[in-house]
């Protein structure tokens, strides 16, 4: 599970975040994330652009590219577990980080956040990019 900064910072040349992705993808690893996600890339794009130092046609590429390497989910695909999520999400009423915790749980999986917070639950795994980095000795 992907969480939207990392995401973002894909569009960024040279992002040690865009090159484990890369890997972790090529490798066969199922990088998933809620679809509300590439929305809000999508409703960002400008910032994107500007931050990225991208024009619109490598940014449409870009788009392209981590739609094709990230898996997105609608809500319906882990809502029975946001009470769940609510619960062990370290910002508690914060609901805005429940989908994240949501998703790990319907599908078992870790979280690659680099919000040190997430860390203060002990139910889902997070991996900041410096731990997967290490990882997969980039």
């Amino acid at each position: 599970m992907v969480d939207a900064c990392i995401l973002f910072s894909f569009f960024n040349n040279g992002s040690d975040r865009r090159k484990i992705i890369e890997k972790l993808s090529n490798s066969g690893c199922r990088l998933i994330s809620p679809v509300f996600v590439f929305e809000e890339l999508a409703k960002n794009k400008e910032k994107v652009k500007k931050y990225g130092k991208l024009d619109e046609p490598a940014f449409a590429f870009l788009f392209s590219l981590l739609e094709l390497k990230i898996e997105s989910f609608p809500k319906d695909a882990y809502k029975q577990f946001i009470p769940e999520a609510n619960k062990i999400s370290p910002y508690g009423e914060h609901i805005k980080d429940d989908p994240y915790f949501a998703l790990a749980l319907a599908f078992n999986s870790p979280i690659w956040s680099d919000e040190e917070a997430f860390k203060r639950q002990p139910k889902v795994k997070i991996f900041s990019t410096k731990e997967l980095a290490r990882l997969l000795d980039l």
